[in-house]
Protein backbone atom coordinates (compact mmCIF):
# COMPACT_ATOMS: atom_id res chain seq x y z
CA UNK A 1 0.00 0.00 0.00
CA UNK A 2 2.98 2.62 0.68
CA UNK A 3 4.37 2.00 -2.37
CA UNK A 4 1.52 3.49 -4.20
CA UNK A 5 1.80 6.80 -2.36
CA UNK A 6 3.56 9.84 -3.91
CA UNK A 7 4.88 11.00 -0.61
CA UNK A 8 6.85 9.24 2.06
CA UNK A 9 7.85 10.51 5.69
CA UNK A 10 10.56 8.53 7.17
CA UNK A 11 11.98 8.87 10.84
CA UNK A 12 15.39 7.16 11.02
CA UNK A 13 15.56 6.01 14.94
CA UNK A 14 12.97 8.37 16.27
CA UNK A 15 13.42 9.24 20.14
CA UNK A 16 10.31 11.30 21.43
CA UNK A 17 6.46 9.46 20.93
CA UNK A 18 4.96 12.39 20.99
CA UNK A 19 6.90 13.81 17.92
CA UNK A 20 6.37 10.57 15.74
CA UNK A 21 2.28 10.82 16.88
CA UNK A 22 2.78 14.57 15.58
CA UNK A 23 4.16 13.53 12.40
CA UNK A 24 1.85 10.82 11.93
CA UNK A 25 -1.03 13.33 12.38
CA UNK A 26 1.03 15.61 9.63
CA UNK A 27 1.34 12.50 7.16
CA UNK A 28 -2.54 12.08 7.45
CA UNK A 29 -3.01 15.48 6.82
CA UNK A 30 -1.01 15.17 3.47
CA UNK A 31 -1.50 12.27 2.27
CA UNK A 32 1.62 10.84 3.18
CA UNK A 33 2.56 7.11 4.48
CA UNK A 34 5.21 7.09 7.87
CA UNK A 35 7.65 4.70 7.99
CA UNK A 36 9.60 4.96 11.30
CA UNK A 37 13.35 3.27 10.87
CA UNK A 38 14.29 1.24 14.07
CA UNK A 39 15.06 1.30 17.01
CA UNK A 40 12.51 3.68 18.39
CA UNK A 41 13.12 5.13 21.18
CA UNK A 42 9.43 4.16 22.68
CA UNK A 43 7.03 1.68 21.96
CA UNK A 44 4.13 2.15 19.14
CA UNK A 45 1.75 1.05 22.21
CA UNK A 46 2.99 4.08 24.20
CA UNK A 47 -0.09 6.11 25.30
CA UNK A 48 1.71 9.06 24.47
CA UNK A 49 2.25 8.05 20.56
CA UNK A 50 -1.80 7.48 20.65
CA UNK A 51 -2.51 10.96 22.27
CA UNK A 52 -0.54 12.98 19.70
CA UNK A 53 -1.66 10.75 17.23
CA UNK A 54 -5.03 11.15 18.48
CA UNK A 55 -7.94 8.92 17.75
CA UNK A 56 -6.34 8.81 14.26
CA UNK A 57 -3.16 6.62 15.08
CA UNK A 58 -4.61 3.40 13.85
CA UNK A 59 -5.21 5.03 10.42
CA UNK A 60 -1.51 6.31 10.22
CA UNK A 61 -0.48 2.62 10.06
CA UNK A 62 3.25 3.19 9.94
CA UNK A 63 5.44 1.05 8.66
CA UNK A 64 8.12 0.08 10.76
CA UNK A 65 11.74 -1.12 9.34
CA UNK A 66 14.00 -3.42 11.50
CA UNK A 67 17.05 -1.41 10.43
CA UNK A 68 18.20 1.46 7.88
CA UNK A 69 19.66 -1.14 5.33
CA UNK A 70 16.44 -2.53 5.51
CA UNK A 71 14.92 0.35 4.60
CA UNK A 72 17.61 1.63 2.48
CA UNK A 73 16.73 -1.95 0.28
CA UNK A 74 13.18 -0.77 -0.21
CA UNK A 75 14.10 2.88 -1.54
CA UNK A 76 14.18 2.70 -4.34
CA UNK A 77 10.44 1.09 -4.99
CA UNK A 78 9.46 4.32 -2.85
CA UNK A 79 10.78 7.48 -4.73
CA UNK A 80 13.68 10.22 -4.62
CA UNK A 81 14.59 10.55 -1.49
CA UNK A 82 15.62 13.88 0.13
CA UNK A 83 17.33 13.91 3.79
CA UNK A 84 16.69 16.48 5.85
CA UNK A 85 19.67 18.10 8.47
CA UNK A 86 20.54 21.19 9.88
CA UNK A 87 23.31 22.35 8.06
CA UNK A 88 23.20 21.90 4.05
CA UNK A 89 23.91 23.84 1.22
CA UNK A 90 19.92 23.85 0.17
CA UNK A 91 16.90 25.12 1.31
CA UNK A 92 13.95 22.90 1.60
CA UNK A 93 11.99 25.76 -0.46
CA UNK A 94 14.72 26.21 -3.33
CA UNK A 95 14.71 22.28 -3.97
CA UNK A 96 12.06 20.78 -6.71
CA UNK A 97 10.47 18.06 -4.92
CA UNK A 98 10.65 14.95 -7.41
CA UNK A 99 7.15 12.83 -7.65
CA UNK A 100 7.41 10.73 -5.57
CA UNK A 101 9.42 11.58 -3.38
CA UNK A 102 10.65 10.09 0.16
CA UNK A 103 11.53 12.77 2.84
CA UNK A 104 13.97 11.01 5.39
CA UNK A 105 14.49 12.72 9.12
CA UNK A 106 16.90 11.97 11.91
CA UNK A 107 16.76 11.49 15.72
CA UNK A 108 15.49 14.22 17.55
CA UNK A 109 19.10 14.31 19.54
CA UNK A 110 21.64 13.86 16.48
CA UNK A 111 19.76 14.26 13.03
CA UNK A 112 21.27 11.41 10.61
CA UNK A 113 23.82 9.81 10.78
CA UNK A 114 27.10 11.35 9.42
CA UNK A 115 27.94 8.45 7.04
CA UNK A 116 24.40 8.31 5.45
CA UNK A 117 24.57 11.94 5.23
CA UNK A 118 28.03 12.12 3.52
CA UNK A 119 26.70 9.06 0.72
CA UNK A 120 23.60 11.35 0.28
CA UNK A 121 25.38 14.34 0.06
CA UNK A 122 24.06 15.53 -3.28
CA UNK A 123 20.42 14.73 -1.52
CA UNK A 124 20.63 16.83 1.44
CA UNK A 125 18.39 20.09 2.63
CA UNK A 126 17.76 22.07 5.06
CA UNK A 127 15.18 24.19 6.79
CA UNK A 128 17.01 27.72 7.16
CA UNK A 129 17.29 29.11 10.66
CA UNK A 130 18.62 32.71 11.76
CA UNK A 131 19.71 32.08 14.83
CA UNK A 132 23.22 30.24 13.83
CA UNK A 133 23.28 28.79 17.64
CA UNK A 134 19.73 27.14 17.16
CA UNK A 135 20.52 23.26 16.36
CA UNK A 136 17.85 22.31 15.33
CA UNK A 137 14.28 22.75 14.83
CA UNK A 138 11.62 20.21 16.80
CA UNK A 139 11.29 16.75 14.49
CA UNK A 140 7.35 16.95 13.86
CA UNK A 141 7.81 21.17 12.87
CA UNK A 142 10.23 19.96 10.33
CA UNK A 143 8.27 17.28 9.03
CA UNK A 144 4.92 19.55 8.74
CA UNK A 145 7.31 22.27 6.77
CA UNK A 146 8.86 19.06 4.45
CA UNK A 147 5.55 17.82 3.83
CA UNK A 148 3.60 21.18 3.26
CA UNK A 149 5.68 22.18 1.00
CA UNK A 150 6.00 19.12 -1.32
CA UNK A 151 2.22 19.13 -1.91
CA UNK A 152 2.70 23.15 -2.03
CA UNK A 153 4.52 22.61 -5.17
CA UNK A 154 2.37 19.40 -6.30
CA UNK A 155 -0.69 21.67 -5.95
CA UNK A 156 -2.36 19.45 -3.59
CA UNK A 157 -3.06 16.85 -6.34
Amino acid sequence: MTAERDLHVVLVEPEIHWNTGNAGRTCLAVGAALHLVAPLGFSLEDKEVRRAGLDYWARVAPQVWPDWAAFERALPSLGMPLFFTARAARRFQDVVYPRPAVLVFGRESVGLPPDLLARHAADTVAIPMLDPELRSLNLSTSVALAAYEARRQWSWR
